[in-house]
């Protein structure tokens, strides 16, 4: 969840690293701070709050400068935000500084021991013990005369690498000491760390965001991976002491891409991204001459594909809501049955499985803690595992049996968009495939490949109409409650709807099936508390109306998503947003649409942070 980025060359280290710390910000931002080598003498910034109300102040009031350092944002986990909690922290001698994403669960029991000894702590986080466990292996090197430069290991790798030994739980970290001024430690097990390769100069970083300016060869370091980096040289090794193999793989964006442009928010932007994401998903998929999509990566044959008797959905979040998309299509166009689980649940379960049930992940950082534990899980049963992910080299990515790429482009805003479409685009080729495998006419998979191209455009209609979606939720700005409603595809939507505007907004709002409002949460329906409704013009239209009409019989503000040419809905209802007709399995790559506008207006009425939500963080790399 954190962010890190570590330099060491020979340029001054605070630029970058600040620079870095802003790119990931959207990681975690309850405090910031750095640590640099100057003349060879650690010296610390760090202080509670956002980047530039807080570390960027104190360092320009009080400069360091180095050509070694190494800078964190936080999201709070072990203690509240405040500046003693704030990483850097130091051993107990103080030369030792490390940065730390995760968490040591077996922290208490390490500082209770450590305390035994004569440590004392400054703050209440599991990430000092961590670093006065490495100083305390330091120490005993020291004490063996293990001190040596040119060992087959790095004595501060060494250290390293024997405290992580003790250490239960999951890391991200990255060392630097005073003794060592022209080196830099890094190791992963279970949040992701990567290193940067430059000319002369090198970087580790949580995310390729942060050091996209500077250099576009990049490692993903595996789990348990120790790199002990140079300005001009690494060394790649485990934590058990053998040699670590490595793969040196390029950064598919630009620095560009992760800049706002013109918009105000990142979120605004991403989500006037989307005909383009959506054309990134589609691309090179669509064989319109066999009606079918086609991937590249999923190392399944068609054979194998044929004979899957069930399919298991896996993810968290939106990515969730995406896999209950899928469910729909997979079972509409492919008659397998699906079940969709929360990662954080499945991992836990002893649920039955058939030997012929395919996996499926679902994740945008492909980073998830959650997701890539139910990855784990099934393969340790046996199962083929695909994934469905946005980053190139995550850890699920590479962990999977095969997977589909969806070249969105870096997504900053914490509240995911562009992903959503991303996956449910994918999701959609993915039933297409299945059900031309299995069952589905030609006919058919030619209709539904027309409908896909035809859906950047739409998406493009849809966000034309922004200025009449902002003024819609200008009127809803100060409400407390909202309902979000949805039938079939649109299910999941009305769930999506309504967790964007409980993320950005802080307003309450409950996504469900239509007719389960009757069901018990009509009682929560009055004059204060509007409802969207998802009504496009589908088999379920008279029913749904049927629903809102409930609505309005008990006084509450409706508004709905409707589909072009219903001129009979604007009489019905307070407001109407309106999507251009399609077909139903495709609606959901529509109507969400102006949900996210709805949610995203609202935030800004009410001067929330839109891209930074308060308690929220990107990647969930922690249970």
């Amino acid at each position: 969840m954190c962010g890190i980025i570590g330099y060491i060359g020979k340029q001054q280290a605070s630029p970058i690293v600040i620079d870095g710390l802003r790119r990931l910000e959207y990681r975690g931002y309850d405090s910031a701070g750095l640590a640099v080598l100057a003349d060879g003498k650690l010296a610390t910034r760090k202080r509670k709050g956002k980047i530039d109300e807080g570390l960027a102040v104190l360092h320009k009031q009080s400069p360091v400068t180095g050509t070694v350092g190494m800078g964190h944002t936080r999201w709070a986990t072990h203690g509240l935000p405040t500046d003693e909690n704030s990483h850097p922290h130091l051993d107990q001698s103080g030369r030792i500084a490390i940065v730390h994403n995760g968490v040591i669960e077996n922290y208490d029991s390490l500082r209770k021991k450590l305390e035994a000894k004569g440590h004392t702590f400054k703050s209440e986080t599991d990430t000092e013990v961590l670093a006065h466990l490495i100083g305390e292996r330091y120490a005993a090197l020291e004490k063996a005369g293990h001190i040596k430069e040119n060992a087959a290991t790095h004595p501060l790798a060494q250290a390293t690498k024997d405290a992580l030994k003790d250490a239960v739980g999951t890391y991200g970290v990255v060392v630097i000491s005073e003794m060592h001024p022209g080196v830099m430690v890094g190791a992963r097990r279970g949040s992701p760390l990567i290193v940067g390769i430059g000319n002369d100069e090198n970087f580790l970083a949580s995310d390729a965001n942060a050091i996209v300016n500077y250099t576009k060869r990049v490692i993903y370091l595996k789990d348990y991976d120790v790199v002990t980096l140079w300005e001009d040289n690494f060394k790649m090794e485990t934590v058990s002491d053998n040699s670590g193999s490595y793969q040196i793989s390029d950064i598919e964006f630009d620095a560009e891409a992760a800049d706002k442009g013109d918009f105000d928010h990142y979120m605004l932007k991403e989500i006037f991204e989307q005909p383009q994401t959506v054309k990134n998903a589609l691309r090179g998929r669509m064989d319109f001459e066999e009606s079918t999509a086609k991937f590249g990566g999923l190392n399944m044959s068609v054979a194998e594909l044929r004979a899957i008797d069930k399919i298991v959905i896996t993810a968290c979040g939106t990515s969730w809501h995406a896999a209950l998309v899928g469910e729909y299509l997979i079972e509409e166009m492919a008659h397998i049955p699906v079940e969709v689980e929360y990662a954080s649940e499945y991992r836990y379960r002893n649920a039955p499985i058939d030997k012929n049930t395919l996996c499926i992940v679902i994740t945008q950082s492909g980073e998830t803690a959650d997701t890539l534990a139910g990855l784990r899980e099934s393969k340790r049963r046996g199962h083929t595992v695909l994934s469905i992910c946005n980053v190139v080299g995550s850890t699920i990515a590479r962990e999977s049996d095969g997977g589909i790429y969806l070249h969105a482009g870096p997504e900053i805003g914490v509240a995911s968009t562009k992903a959503f479409v991303s996956q449910v685009t994918a999701l959609t080729l993915f039933a297409l495939m299945m059900g031309r495998i299995r069952m589905l006419s030609n006919r058919r998979g030619t209709q539904i490949l027309k409908a896909l191209e035809a859906v950047p455009g739409q998406i493009q209609k849809i966000l034309d109409q922004n200025d009449e979606i902002r003024r819609i939720a200008l009127k809803y700005k100060d409400c407390h409650n909202f309902f979000f409603l949805g039938r079939q595809y649109n299910f999941p939507v009305a769930l999506e709807g309504a967790l964007k505007l409980k993320e950005i907004s802080y307003i309450h709002a409950e996504g469900y099936p239509a007719a389960e409002m009757k069901h018990g949460p009509i009682a929560m329906i009055d004059e204060n508390t509007p409802t969207v409704v998802v009504l496009p013009t589908d088999a379920l239209y008279e029913k749904t109306y049927s629903n809102l009409e409930e609505i309005k019989a008990r006084k509450g503000p409706t508004v709905a998503i409707a589909t072009e040419g219903n001129t009979h809905i604007a009489e019905k209802v307070d407001d109407v947003i309106y999507v251009p007709e399609t077909w139903e399995c495709i609606n959901p790559l529509l109507a969400v649409i102006p949900l996210q506008l709805l949610s995203y207006h609202i935030a800004v009425a009410r001067e929330c942070d839109v891209d930074k939500p308060r308690n929220l963080a990107k990647s969930v790399t922690v249970e």
